[in-house]
């Protein structure tokens, strides 16, 4: 198949850990990776946010990433992008007639909304995979919300126009559901895990006991919570990767804020902010931790979790969207309510206390990483779903409303 993959903000080829660049990058290079493997033709679509951006580039993995001009060749922040979506659309419009292509998976709502529109009339196939829901967001940020007001609105018309919704987990179709998603339009394909790359290391470090945090620096993703548990748990020491690169730091408003907090706690000279980690770097980072902590308020589906259960290492999570799904509590790691700092700092306590523990959820974390989220069966899957949709494009109409 010709596949489009439709990634507004989040560029495959970015580097992670910055404010508007996490999980979906990482899902849209494994899955198009995934895919290209397998033989199909995939050409990753993504807004150019830098003047020096070529206009196609071949990934290493074999698919393509087409940088479309929509907007000024720089950084924007995505809650901003929406302004832009109707040149991004057009571009696609000309590309789409120009080559045509089997199939559109759009990531993103506002990479939906474009997908929508450019392939209106063509009888092209849309697929979306969301990532995150304006109706949990607004729901947990409230006033802090910065999506356009129309985020929501335009989410539930989605629901009735594209083709295909893939959802990450099963607590996104039930909200998806809550937005007028017919059952039968859904389909769950979670993220998957590089297991070759993310393999169990030895902790050969004697130091002192290690706590992990890694991902985005925004304020949802808890790590102050973990900062706070932090303080419930002396002599232990916390590694928080992500946000800008380490020279950048001190110029960072969230960092800024987590430095008073633990300031504050008194937890300052054991917490350590290690900035943005190049992806190779990363297994390496978790297996030099005891235990990895992702305890996020609200999350739709959240790598992390894999990326550390392939490492071997267990898991203290949050018990929110996609942790639901992949974190077994008792057996690969365990799972607690979000924004309970005493929680948390309860399992991380009991953790640490039984290495014989620590060791078996690592095991199973591992064998269930393993069989059933390496990316390989995330890209058959969904080569799966895709087939589907585009042999029922070919049969006769059953007058659902495009």
């Amino acid at each position: 198949m010709r596949i489009a993959m439709v990634s507004e903000h989040a560029n495959p080829l970015a580097a992670v850990g910055g404010v508007d660049a996490g999980g979906q990058n990482v899902h849209v290079a494994a899955l198009a990776g995934g895919l290209a493997e397998r033989g199909h033709d995939v050409t990753v679509f993504t807004r150019r946010d830098s003047a020096s951006a070529p206009v196609q580039i071949t990934a290493p993995d074999g698919y393509v990433v087409e940088h479309v001009p929509a907007g000024p060749p720089t950084d924007v922040p995505k809650d901003e992008l929406l302004r832009y979506m109707p040149a991004f659309a057009e571009h696609l419009s000309h590309r789409w007639r120009a080559e045509p292509v089997d199939v559109v998976h759009a990531h993103f709502w506002m990479s939906g909304v474009a997908s929508v529109e450019a392939a209106r009339g063509t009888g092209t196939p849309v697929l979306q995979t969301f990532h995150a829901l304006g109706t949990v967001k607004r729901r947990y940020q409230g006033r802090r919300d910065t999506s356009p007001p129309a985020r929501v609105g335009l989410e539930r018309r989605l629901c009735r126009t594209v083709d295909r919704v893939i959802a990450t987990c099963s607590d996104e179709v039930e909200e998806l559901r809550a937005l007028g998603l017919a059952p039968d339009r859904a389909s769950i394909i979670p993220c998957g895990v590089d297991v070759a790359t993310f393999q169990p290391q030895p902790r050969t470090d004697a130091g002192p006991p290690r706590l992990l945090v890694i991902g985005r620096l925004v304020e949802r993703k808890g790590v102050g919570n973990v900062i706070e548990a932090l303080a419930q748990l002396p002599g232990v020491h916390l590694d928080i990767a992500g946000g800008p690169s380490p020279d950048a730091l001190s110029a960072d408003p969230e960092v800024t804020r987590l430095r008073a907090l633990a300031d504050e706690l008194g937890v300052g000279e054991r917490v350590h902010f290690l900035g943005s980690v190049a992806r190779p770097d990363v297994p390496t980072l978790m297996c030099a931790a005891d235990v990895v902590v992702a305890v996020p308020w609200y999350e739709p589906f959240g790598i992390v979790p894999l990326e550390a259960m392939a490492c071997g290492r267990p898991v203290v999570g949050s018990a929110v969207g996609g942790l639901l799904d992949t974190v077994v509590p008792g057996v690969t790691g365990e799972l607690v309510p979000p924004r309970r700092p005493d929680l948390v700092a309860d399992a991380v306590r009991d953790l640490l206390a039984d290495p014989a523990r620590r060791g078996a959820y690592g095991r199973a974390g591992r064998a269930r990483a393993t069989e059933t989220y390496q990316w390989r069966q995330v890209a058959a899957d969904t080569e799966d779903v895709y087939a589907s949709v585009a042999a029922a494009q070919l049969r006769p109409s059953t007058g659902v409303i495009r």
